[in-house]
C-alpha cells in the first residue's frame, strides 16, 4: 500500500514553484558567481579560515541551483520525464546541498565566535589544514545522510519510480526506512547545528557589540552577518526539518512537506548577504560590480544605501575615475 504524493499541484500552484525557482537561479548565480570570483581570488593572496569556508558555502549554493532545473523540469512536465537515474542523482545533490549549507553557516559561526572569544589562543592553533579536512568532513556527513535517496529510490516495489514520480511517493516498506533517517537528519543536521550556530553568534555579537575598539561600521556588519544567518535557518530551513518531526510522528511523509521545502530555495539568494558581511573580498568586488552598473544604469536609492552607506551620491560623474563605496 502507498500514500499518494500531495506533488499532483493545480497550474496556479505549480506556476507559483516556477516561478520561486526560476527567480532564485536568476538572482543565484551571477551573485554566488560573483561570490565565488570574489574568494578565489582572495585564497590567491592570503587563505584564511573564513575565505575556505565560505569558498565551500558558496560551492553549496551553486551545487543546488545547478541541480534546480530539474525540480524546474518536473514541475513543467508534471511528472518525472527525465532518466531514471537522475531522479536519485538529482536528489542526493539537492539535499546534500541544503543540509551542506546548514554545516558550513555552523563552521562559519564557531570560527567567528572563537575568533573573537579567544584572539590569542585561536590565531596560534587555527591552522588551514584543519580547515580544509574538516570542510571535507561536511560534506562526506551532507552526502552520507542524504545518501538515504539512493536507498529509497532503488528499494524493492518503489512506487515512485514505476509512476514516473522522483522521491514523492513511497511504499509503507520505504517510510519505515525513511522517516526515522528523516528525524534524524533534522536533528543531526539541523536543530544542533542551529543551537551551536544561536550560542556562537549571540556570543559574538555580545562581545563585539561591547567592545569599545571595534568600530561601529564593523558592529553593523556584525549585526547584518548575525541576521542573515538566522534568517537562512529559520526561513529557509525550519519549515521543512519541522516537517520530518511531524512526519515520524504521524507515520507518514506529510501533505505539506513539498510546500516546506520550498522556502529552502530561497537559501541560494540569501547566502550572498552573508558572503558580503562576512568577506571584505567579497566586499570589493561588489563595490566594484556596482560601480561598473552605476557607468551604465542609475541604482535605485535602497541599492546605494545597502551596499554604499556613506556615498552621498553614486551617480556619473565627470571625472573618469571610478566612483566607489565606503568601506563598511
Amino acid at each position: 500500500m502507498w500514500q499518494a504524493s500531495s506533488m499532483s499541484h493545480s497550474l496556479e500552484t505549480r506556476g507559483l514553484y516556477l516561478a520561486i525557482y526560476v527567480l532564485t537561479i536568476l538572482t543565484g548565480f551571477p551573485t554566488n558567481l560573483l561570490a565565488l570570483y570574489a574568494l578565489i581570488q582572495k585564497l590567491k593572496t592570503k587563505a584564511t579560515p573564513n575565505t575556505i569556508l565560505l569558498l565551500n558555502l558558496t560551492l553549496s549554493d551553486l551545487c543546488f541551483l545547478a541541480f534546480l532545473p530539474f525540480k524546474i523540469s518536473e514541475d513543467v512536465s508534471g511528472h518525472w520525464s527525465l532518466p531514471n537515474y537522475l531522479c536519485p542523482l538529482s536528489g542526493l545533490f539537492y539535499f546534500s546541498s541544503i543540509y551542506s549549507t546548514t554545516l558550513f553557516l555552523t563552521a562559519l559561526s564557531v570560527e567567528r565566535y572563537l575568533g573573537v572569544a579567544y584572539p590569542v589562543r585561536y590565531r596560534l592553533k587555527r591552522h588551514l589544514p584543519y580547515v580544509v579536512v574538516a570542510s571535507f568532513g561536511l560534506w562526506v556527513c551532507s552526502f552520507a545522510h542524504c545518501s538515504i535517496v539512493y536507498i529509497t529510490e532503488f528499494y524493492p516495489g518503489n512506487y515512485s519510480l514505476i509512476n514516473n514520480s522522483c522521491y514523492k511517493n513511497f511504499t509503507k516498506d520505504q517510510l519505515a526506512i525513511l522517516l526515522p533517517v528523516r528525524l534524524e537528519l533534522g536533528i543531526v543536521l539541523f536543530l544542533v547545528p542551529s543551537l551551536i550556530t544561536c550560542f556562537c553568534y549571540f556570543g559574538f555579537m555580545r562581545i563585539v557589540i561591547t567592545s569599545a575598539h571595534i568600530r561601529r561600521s564593523k558592529k553593523q556588519r556584525a549585526v547584518g552577518l548575525v541576521a542573515a544567518t538566522l534568517a537562512v535557518f529559520i526561513i529557509c530551513f525550519s519549515p521543512y526539518n519541522v516537517s520530518h518531526v511531524y512526519g515520524f510522528i504521524q507515520g507518514d511523509s506529510p501533505d505539506w512537506r513539498e510546500e516546506a521545502l520550498l522556502p529552502s530555495t530561497f537559501n541560494a539568494s540569501f547566502d550572498p548577504f552573508i558572503f558580503y558581511f562576512s568577506s571584505s573580498a567579497v566586499q570589493h568586488s561588489c563595490w566594484s560590480f556596482l560601480t561598473r552598473i552605476e557607468q551604465l544604469f542609475t541604482l535605485p536609492p535602497f541599492i546605494r544605501k545597502l551596499f554604499c552607506p556613506r556615498t552621498q551620491k553614486m551617480g556619473r560623474t565627470r571625472s573618469p575615475e571610478l566612483v566607489s563605496c565606503s568601506k563598511l
